[in-house]
C-alpha cells in the first residue's frame, strides 16, 4: 500500500543536542531509495508502508547501536485509495 508518512524520532537521554543522532538517522533514509523530505520536526516519507516501517525499524537498531537506551517515535501516515497522491501533489493542490 502506497502512503505518506511523516516520521519523527527523538533519542531520548542524550543531553540537548540530538544533532549527531540525526545526522546518523538521515543518512539512514536517504540511503534508502525512498522519497523523503527533511523538515525541521521530522522527515516526509513516500513510499510502501511495509518500506517505511522496514525503515523506521532500521533507524531505532542504528540508534541502539549508539548507545541510545531510549527513543521516542512519532508516525503518521496518509494514504488514498481513489488516485496515486505523492507529497508534491498535495503541496501543488494548495499552491
Amino acid at each position: 500500500m502506497k502512503v505518506s508518512a511523516d516520521l519523527c524520532i527523538v533519542p531520548m537521554g542524550v543531553g540537548p543536542s540530538v544533532s549527531p543522532y540525526v545526522r546518523e538517522i538521515k543518512a539512514i533514509i536517504e540511503s534508502s531509495g525512498l522519497d523523503a523530505t527533511m523538515h525541521p520536526n521530522g522527515t516526509n516519507i513516500d513510499g510502501e508502508l511495509s518500506d517505511i516501517c522496514a525503515l523506521v525499524e532500521r533507524c531505532e537498531a542504528r540508534l541502539a547501536e549508539l548507545g541510545v537506551q531510549r527513543t521516542f517515535i512519532t508516525l503518521i501516515f496518509s494514504t488514498r485509495r481513489d488516485k496515486v497522491q505523492t507529497m508534491a501533489d498535495k503541496l501543488a493542490a494548495v499552491s
